[in-house]
């Protein structure tokens, strides 16, 4: 088996919903991304003869995934009432409304779901929220 791994870093900020507790308020997080891809075999023709990727596309990916996340405020859908997302947007800040909980689990989960969409031989993405936490999603 063969694998590789790449990493990319974005600020954002987030609240949990239904949650008791300092997350239930917002704040933010430099979160960290470490996606894996594997493969049994290293491809056979081509400018990838002999690698699993070409880590040029693969860090492409990951990179362009975490920057559409990057100094965004990550809303979970029906989180704030329509009134407060217009007042927000008025102001100009920048919203990601995602249709899940923003835990450090979902957005892993999203990232992995995201590059196997593109066709990535995803098996690992690690999520981490702070130096010493993280989720791991595994497809």
């Amino acid at each position: 088996m063969y694998a590789l791994q790449t990493e990319a870093c974005f600020d954002s900020a987030h609240f949990l919903t239904d949650y008791y507790g300092k997350c239930e308020n917002l704040h933010g997080h430099r979160w960290r991304i470490v996606a894996t891809i594997e493969q049994e075999e290293l491809q056979t023709e081509g400018t990838m003869r002999d690698m699993v990727l070409d880590f040029g596309v693969f860090k492409r990916s990951v990179r362009a995934l975490a920057d559409s996340l990057d100094h965004t405020f990550l809303v979970e859908e029906g989180s704030l009432k329509p009134a407060t997302i217009a007042a927000l947007e008025a102001e100009g800040f920048s919203l990601t409304i995602l249709p899940f909980r923003t835990t450090a689990e979902n957005l892993a989960r999203y990232v992995a779901e995201q590059l196997v969409s593109q066709g990535l031989p995803v098996s690992e993405v690690e999520c981490d929220e702070t130096p010493n936490n993280r989720a791991i999603y595994r497809p």
